[in-house]
């Protein structure tokens, strides 16, 4: 979980993240390290409102984050072939398009 030190999780443009994954799988790890980042204490305290919902099934189902923002558009990711890193940079780089504060603090 080295990603979760380089980057400060802000959920404040998000509505829902909903994980889902089935632990047997191997393919998993990836999907499972964003959750633990973005459903920790200092994550969800950016945004009380947001829903970080993770289901966990038994279906051999591909490991899959569907996030819902503030605006209503939705980004899905497919977690088999990403790395936690990947998938967190591409949520970030969302969430900073979203929210202008963070834009300007970010400069």
């Amino acid at each position: 979980m080295a990603a979760s030190s380089k980057a400060t999780v802000v959920l404040k443009a998000v509505k829902k993240i909903t994980v889902r994954f089935c632990p047997f799988e191997s393919n998993v790890r990836s999907t499972r390290e964003f959750l633990a980042m973005v459903g920790s204490e200092k994550a969800r305290s950016t945004n009380m409102n947001c829903e970080v919902i993770a289901m966990v099934k038994h279906d051999k189902s591909e490991p899959e984050v569907d996030v819902t923002y503030s605006d209503g558009e939705r980004m899905v990711m497919k977690g088999a072939k990403l790395t936690s890193s990947e998938m967190m940079s591409a949520f970030q780089s969302r969430c900073l398009a979203k929210d202008p504060q963070a834009k300007a603090a970010a400069k």
